[in-house]
């Protein structure tokens, strides 16, 4: 179907519950009735789906190639992720900025990582006394977003441990902050997170080591938080493939995920800003994020949070148009029921329009 055709779409819109017609002209939204619309659906009408945190371009072993790309990009669409941070990737994919048919991509360039204390072919690898220059480079090759990778397991302590010094970490963000991007950091444990959240982040990526006293001060600051719950359900099986080598890795990942829904619940109840995000791209694969926002809200977030958290809260949050305006881009999912009545409706759209375009 041309995006220059004119198109209605007919439902309840959320997240303000009003009954209206919307009509498609031009890739925008407008209320004013067209004639010779071709209706397209009636439902629930959401503005499309984030995906927070994925990795367009890798696999369980690095950079993949473009049609990888196009097929994990395609996977996202269909299930109505229309935007995606890309939390960052070692391939190049700038191209797909050109396809009118797939998600808007919000990158964070390469994963910045300590030598050998990342997944391999995945990451930037240095030492601090290079991570400010790293960052200047990936604050100019991502959308706004630079990805640090906090903490990893650390073969001489046989635990997880912090990958950077305070000082480092200082110098680093605040050249993000000059650049204009925001930061954020991968943090499974908690010994890295009071140098990072001190250091002026912006956003935390899993989060299961907060305390008390650091979710305090990530609400008073306005820090994000990304759990990527779907990739914390498989914090038992890395526990058991460290066993062997580093029993005190997975006591530690084993303890993690026991309380993480106490954990994530908590930031949640003392305001911290949590979004949705399904780490797809590495070990788990793209278009989870109807799954990932029903996790979400087993961990104490409402059906509204929940769905907000991937969709219209999300939006804002990452610059992009959060409502279903007049002279909006014409971005939304439509679904057969409402979706905060049942979030499990999400796994089902009757109708996604990306850009104006119906692709789905």
């Amino acid at each position: 179907m041309r995006v220059t055709e004119a198109l209605r779409v007919r439902g309840v819109v959320l997240p303000e519950r009003e009954h209206r017609d919307l009509y498609l002209v031009d890739g925008r939204i407008t209320y004013e009735p067209t004639a010779g619309a071709t209706d397209i659906g009636a439902g629930w009408i959401v503005p499309g789906l984030v995906d927070a945190h994925c990795h367009v371009g890798l696999d369980a072993s690095g950079a993949v190639d473009e049609a990888t790309q196009e097929v994990q990009a395609m996977a996202d669409r269909d299930v109505g992720a229309l935007l995606l941070r890309d939390c960052g990737s070692a391939a190049d994919t700038r191209w797909i900025d050109g396809r009118s048919d797939l998600p808007q991509i919000v990158r964070a360039g390469r994963h910045i990582a300590r030598t050998r204390r990342y997944i391999r072919n995945y990451a930037h690898e240095i030492e601090p006394a290079e991570l400010s220059a790293y960052v200047s480079q990936e604050a100019g090759r991502g959308d706004g977003w630079v990805k640090l990778v906090g903490d990893w397991i650390d073969r001489d302590v046989g635990d997880l441990a912090p990958c950077w010094p305070h000082e480092a970490l200082d110098e680093a963000i605040a050249t993000a902050h000059r650049h204009g991007a925001r930061v954020t950091a991968h943090v499974f444990g908690g010994a890295a997170l009071p140098d990072l959240i001190g250091a002026g982040i912006d956003c935390i990526e899993h989060g299961t080591g907060l305390s008390s006293d650091l979710i305090d001060v990530m609400a008073a600051q306005r820090i994000a938080l990304v759990p990527t719950a779907k990739q914390l359900a498989n914090f038992p099986a890395y526990a058991d493939a460290g066993e062997a080598r580093f029993p005190r890795y997975a006591a530690h990942m084993r303890a993690l995920y026991e309380r993480r829904r106490e954990t994530i619940g908590a930031a949640h109840e003392a305001g911290v800003a949590i979004y949705a995000g399904t780490d797809a791209g590495g070990v788990l694969p793209h278009g989870l994020i109807a799954a990932e926002v029903q996790e979400l809200a087993t961990y104490g977030l409402s059906a509204e949070r929940a769905l907000g958290a991937a969709s219209w809260d999300a939006r804002e949050w990452l610059g992009h148009t959060a409502a279903l305006d007049e002279n909006a881009e014409a971005s939304f999912v439509v679904y057969e029921a409402d979706p905060l009545a049942d979030l499990a409706v999400l796994s089902a759209p009757l109708r996604i329009v990306l850009r104006g375009r119906v692709v789905g």
